[in-house]
Parts: C-alpha cells; structure tokens; sequence
C-alpha cells in the first residue's frame, strides 16, 4: 500500500526496545522486543509505515540484545523490518545556533563537573581527619570516590548528546523528516532543537497498536 494516508517513517533508538516500560505483565524482555517487531511489520505491510535505525545504533542494539540471549527468531526480524540507513552527514544542515547552544552547555556542564569534584576533594580529606585506622581511611576514599565517578558521571553526561551513535539517530530523522522514538531525554532534548517530532520508545507498541485497529474499523 505505497499510497497510504498514514504513511510515516521513524527511526528508533535502542532504548525504544529495552525499556521495561514497553513489557507486558508476564512479558521477559524477548517476548517484548518480538511483540514490538511484529506490530512493526505489521505496520509496514498493512500502512506503508516505515522504521529506520543508522547501522551505528543496530550495531549497539545487537550486542545489547545478544547479552541478553535473545531468540535468533528475533535477530531475524530486526533484519527484515528494520532499515538500516546511514545518515547523510555531508549533505544535512544544522542551524549553526544549535551548535553554539551545544558549546554553551558542555561548558557549563564541565564547570559543574569541576565543582563535583572539589566537592569530593574535601569529603575525602575530611574522612582522613576522622578516620584513624588506614584501612578504614581507604575504605571511606573508595566510597568517595565511588560516589564522585556516579555524580560526575550525571552531571556531565545525563540529558546531553554524547555519543556519534545519537547523533547519527537525528541525523537520518532529519534526512528523511522521520519521527523519532527514544527514552533517551538528551536524544529528546534535541530533536526539539531540531523541529523533529519524537515519542518516548514506551509508547511506540501502543501507537502502533492505534493505527492498525483504527485501520480495521475504516475498513469494516
């Protein structure tokens, strides 16, 4: 049906198939990802709607799932429904304020970083006045630091583009003027930027699931 109304595309993120959110009661994390590929060929067949992933992020998705000794049944799937594109990087624009506004925050974001880690710096020396024992002052430094590389870690990193992989991902939706399907709040954040239109990956199955039954009733 090449010329139906709901024809859309979308390019989903890994995070669109592993999020416990898109589980069923009863559902294991296979049953989950087989269910979500065969409402995906479904759409395809039945609405012409099309689901991309940059060979950057199936190459993630793949190892992930193979850690999580998925089906073979269901590598095959993502194989048949799933496009593998890779994103015209020379040819896609990007508005050079988005740039800047990228530059701005991962400034600010390496001031805040810096921050945290004095923060840990006079935790740490504090713990060495108050510990006696040297194997009870190690044990508290590991804690700190511990607690440092956890903080670090979100303060830098959560709700920013970090990876080629993510960027690829928005990359090929604005080349093909697909919606995007993620959990990922940095991926979000910047397909705002970008104009894209996006849904979180927990309500992809359900969409999906809306325009096949809303489709039976047309036709009955």
């Amino acid at each position: 049906m090449a010329g139906h109304p709901l024809k859309q595309r979308f390019v989903v993120d890994t995070s669109a198939f592993l999020t416990d959110e898109i589980r069923r009661d009863g559902e294991d994390a296979n049953d989950a990802v087989n269910r979500l590929l065969e409402l995906i060929a479904e759409a395809k067949l039945g609405l012409d709607i099309s689901c991309y992933m940059p060979p950057s992020i199936y190459e993630e998705l793949r190892l992930m799932l193979e850690d999580r000794e998925i089906d073979d049944e269901v590598f095959s799937k993502l194989n048949t429904w799933v496009i593998k594109k890779n994103p015209a990087r020379y040819e896609v624009m990007i508005p050079a304020e988005i740039v800047y506004e990228f530059i701005d925050e991962m400034s600010d974001r390496v001031d805040r970083g810096l921050r945290v880690s004095e923060k840990a710096v006079r935790k740490a020396e504090q713990s060495r006045a108050d510990e006696i024992e040297e194997h009870e002052y190690m044990t508290e430094v590991d804690k700190v630091i511990s607690d440092l590389r956890d903080e670090y870690r979100t303060t830098l990193r959560q709700g920013v583009l970090d990876s080629r992989e993510d960027f690829d991902l928005l990359i090929l939706a604005r080349e093909l003027d697909a919606g995007v399907v993620t959990e990922d709040q940095g991926i979000i954040n910047w397909a705002e930027d970008f104009g894209l239109r996006y849904l979180k990956g927990r309500d992809f199955p359900t969409l999906l699931e809306e325009y096949l039954q809303a489709t039976d009733r047309s036709e009955w």
